[in-house]
């Protein structure tokens, strides 16, 4: 394997990604696209016309976010996208996504939805 000379391990290295677009996910999920502007020493990154992007089956949708500073500690993963390979997902209105959004958690609800509808309901006796 090939390290970059000199070798910056940790946050350190995302230097290397100043002025790149990046993808960026969180602890909660989200996955925020942007460009990488600024870095600190605990991690906290400041991206510039971030995109949110949303994801079903083979469809996405993305929501502008502008400007963000988002701290190092509710970063989970951070990486430069390469434009150039095709991902094979199609981009749709938020319009769209939500009809999409819909028919998915039609077909396939959500487990915790599906525990609380199944459960018998209590009675006082």
């Amino acid at each position: 394997m090939d390290l970059p000379d000199p070798y910056l391990p940790g946050a350190i290295s995302l230097f290397e990604q100043l002025d790149k677009k990046l993808l960026v996910v969180l602890r909660d999920g989200r996955k925020l696209i942007g460009f990488l502007r600024s870095i600190d020493q605990f991690a906290n990154l400041i991206l510039e016309d971030v995109v949110e992007r949303t994801f079903v089956e083979k469809y996405f949708c993305e929501t502008s976010q502008g400007f963000m500073l988002i701290r190092g500690e509710n970063v989970e993963l951070a990486g430069e996208i390469d434009d150039s390979i095709p991902t094979g997902l199609t981009q749709v209105s938020p319009e769209e996504f939500r009809r999409i959004e819909d028919d998915f958690l039609a077909k396939n609800p959500p487990k915790f939805l599906k525990r609380q509808a199944d459960k018998p309901e209590e009675h006082d006796a």
